[in-house]
């Protein structure tokens, strides 16, 4: 099997430094298992933190700066009273055994650490739940041992050939002002994603974070479930319900940094601020007022390499989302590089053990769920990155396409849509490394975010508000509809592996993402989302919910975006008409937004039929294009009766797209 870097002979240079950055991942690798699999190795949550026994519980910390640890809580009034302290177990551990009847289902508890010099009280690192004081907003460990928790019913369902993902945060999930709930997760959205026809449910902010306002990236307890959206047997419930309706679940994984604060996190465990982090001035992210892990330290890789395990095996998460990925692979996070040269990737700025912690994250969850999806969050490009471990990268399973949102932005916001080039646009959407497998999508919940727009508000803006009744005729929002409808059209009929949608933006969720915070007086009225506009027969946006839903089934039933190869057959800039084919698919489109073009020619043999019209009246179109024939490709009769190659001969309404499947024809005499 061929190195990834045998096939790009840009990387002749630096396969030097590739080889050795191999041999010392293999070598690392070797050194934390002991000769054991990472399987055996990633077992933490196995031996930290609170579990059962037979004889009541028994809890493990890692903490070699302690000098006392004692636990506080619900059980003995939170002050230490002689029964419940942990004793030195060698290696910087401790333990304690408890009797039965000391510790129950839903006591709240916590450490009590003493290190020289100071003190505090702590949430352990292996906490598995961890609730908020509605009062104090102080968080607490959880006991979660009840007497019947949740059994799974249903197997994962295998991996798709073509990754369809559908992007979701449970607490915005809901309409109402208010944190949504795992359990309305289950009985309100999940029908609606299996409806639309995506496979994968990737869920953001899962883990454990003290301010709901960061999205879920500032992780304080990272084996813990958020209990603002539930409990984990709900969670439970919510994967297990979607697996039964042949719907994947995936996770944002947040490895790339961690909350800063003490009370709730990991910064000041046992006193030592680099226990998990790095010393000195890599402690601390400049960007995002968070910590960084320190991955070179082997407690700390076999950390969050139990933390991967932990989640697939407690809760069947199907794989994946590494969030950040561009912040651990260099020392100073990616900021403020361009990454146009190869050179960039190797000059020494690329922090080896964060690439080596990543390639064995890989290797650990593929060994252990072989049908597991990794995807990286990544935008500087670094070779490799989704390439398989066996070929000498680091194994993620596919790259979040990060450039193609920027360009779509970057198109609607600067450029008049009659100046765009497509030409451009096409190289712009399918070009990608050779060895790898991306995500291609138009928005995801970065462009929604306060600060931002989506792209439906940034064709539409302020008539969003007042003209998408279907029975108000408006010039700007049929530009916005046409347009929302063939930029996700273009996106996924040339996406390079996967697609990727964020929730309500299918339909064109009119308003951005905002959390209750101090500048908003806490509202909520920005944190959720509108399902019920799609469900309005009276309103426009059903007509976008309709398109996606027709997208996604016509590229599932087509096997798209698995088929790797798109060949353009017309690019026109002056008539604004673009054609490619990809399988049996040609696809058609025609961005001009005034001249409608009656017989034009596009360069194809043969037999086809209109499977999917963006002008169809189901999806707010004017039902100008005939989709119930069979067209087929004629003879051109150029000059001196010279017959010129056969060319299909349309009727291309302006702004308006179709995709047609090339049938198969009984005698080439039927042409």
């Amino acid at each position: 099997m061929k190195r990834f870097y045998e096939i790009d002979p840009w990387l002749d240079p630096f396969r030097g430094v590739i080889e050795a950055r191999l041999t010392y991942c293999n070598d690392r690798e070797a050194v934390i298992t002991g000769g054991n699999t990472l399987s055996d190795f990633a077992n933490g949550h196995h031996w930290y933190g609170l579990h059962r026994t037979d004889k009541g519980w028994v809890f493990r910390e890692h903490a070699p700066n302690a000098i006392a640890i004692s636990l506080i809580g619900t059980f003995n009034g939170w002050k230490d009273d002689g029964r419940y302290g942990l004793r030195p177990a060698g290696a910087g551990d401790w333990v304690i055994e408890l009797e039965e009847g000391l510790l129950s289902h839903g006591d709240l508890y916590k450490m009590d650490v003493k290190w020289r010099g100071g003190g505090g009280e702590r949430i352990p690192a292996y906490a598995t739940r961890a609730v908020q004081d509605d009062a104090t907003k102080i968080f607490s460990a959880q006991v979660w041992q009840p007497a019947q928790g949740y059994t799974m019913k249903h197997p994962s369902p295998p991996p798709p050939s073509s990754l369809l993902v559908y992007e979701a945060h449970v607490g915005m999930a809901t309409e109402e002002e208010k944190t949504g709930t795992y359990r309305e997760f289950t009985e309100k959205v999940l029908p609606r994603i299996s409806r639309l026809g995506y496979n994968t449910v990737q869920l953001m902010a899962v883990q454990e974070h003290p301010y709901y306002g960061s999205f879920g990236y500032h992780v304080s307890s990272l084996f813990a479930p958020s209990s603002r959206f539930g409990t984990p047997d709900e969670l439970k419930e919510l994967i297990d319900t979607a697996h039964g309706m042949g719907l994947r679940v995936i996770m944002d994984l947040i490895h790339s940094h961690a909350v800063a604060n003490t009370l709730e996190g990991l910064g000041l465990l046992d006193g030592d601020p680099a226990l998990y982090f790095h010393k000195g001035a890599r402690r601390k992210h400049v960007a995002w007022d968070s910590l960084c892990y320190d991955y070179g330290k082997p407690m700390v890789a076999h950390f969050l390499l139990s933390n991967c395990k932990y989640w697939l095996e407690e809760f069947h998460f199907d794989g994946f989302r590494f969030d950040g990925i561009t912040s651990m692979l260099y020392y100073d996070h990616g900021l403020g590089s361009n990454f146009t040269s190869y050179k960039q990737y190797f000059d020494g700025n690329e922090d080896t053990d964060a690439i080596v912690y990543l390639t064995l994250a890989n290797k650990l969850i593929h060994a252990f769920n072989p049908g597991a999806t990794t995807i990286a969050e990544e935008m500087s490009g670094m070779p490799g990155l989704a390439a398989s471990v066996d070929t000498g990268g680091l194994g993620f399973d596919y790259r979040l396409a990060m450039g193609v949102p920027d360009i779509w932005i970057k198109m609607v916001k600067e450029i008049p849509d009659e100046n765009w080039d497509l030409g451009y646009l096409l190289h712009e959407l399918t070009q990608h490394r050779a060895e790898e497998r991306v995500v291609s999508y138009c928005e995801s919940h970065d462009q929604a975010l306060v600060g931002d727009k989506t792209l439906i508000f940034r064709l539409a803006d302020a008539e969003m508000y007042t003209s998408m009744s279907i029975l108000t005729p408006n010039l700007i929002i049929d530009r916005a509809m046409a347009l929302h409808k063939m930029i996700r059209l273009f996106t996924f009929l040339t996406a390079g592996g996967g697609y990727l949608t964020f929730m309500g933006n299918e339909f064109g969720h009119p308003e951005w993402i905002d959390f209750p915070r101090e500048g908003n007086n806490w509202s909520y009225k920005y944190a959720r989302r509108q399902w019920s506009l799609a469900d309005n027969e009276l309103l426009r946006y059903r007509h976008l919910d309709e398109f996606d839903r027709a997208m996604i089934e016509t590229g599932t039933k087509h096997e798209l975006p698995q088929v790797q190869i798109t060949e353009a057959v017309t690019i026109n800039n002056a008539d604004k008409i673009i054609a490619f084919k990809r399988g049996n698919l040609l696809t058609v489109m025609n961005f001009n937004p005034s001249v409608s073009f009656t017989g034009y020619g596009i360069p194809v043999k043969g037999k086809f039929r209109i499977i999917l019209s963006t002008d169809d009246p189901l999806f707010g179109g004017q039902g100008r294009i005939d989709t119930s024939q069979a067209y087929f490709s004629v003879p051109d009769q150029g000059r001196y009766g010279v017959t010129a190659p056969h060319h299909l001969k349309l009727y291309l309404p302006a702004r308006t797209a179709m995709v047609l499947l090339h049938e198969k024809i009984k005698s080439i005499k039927d042409l």
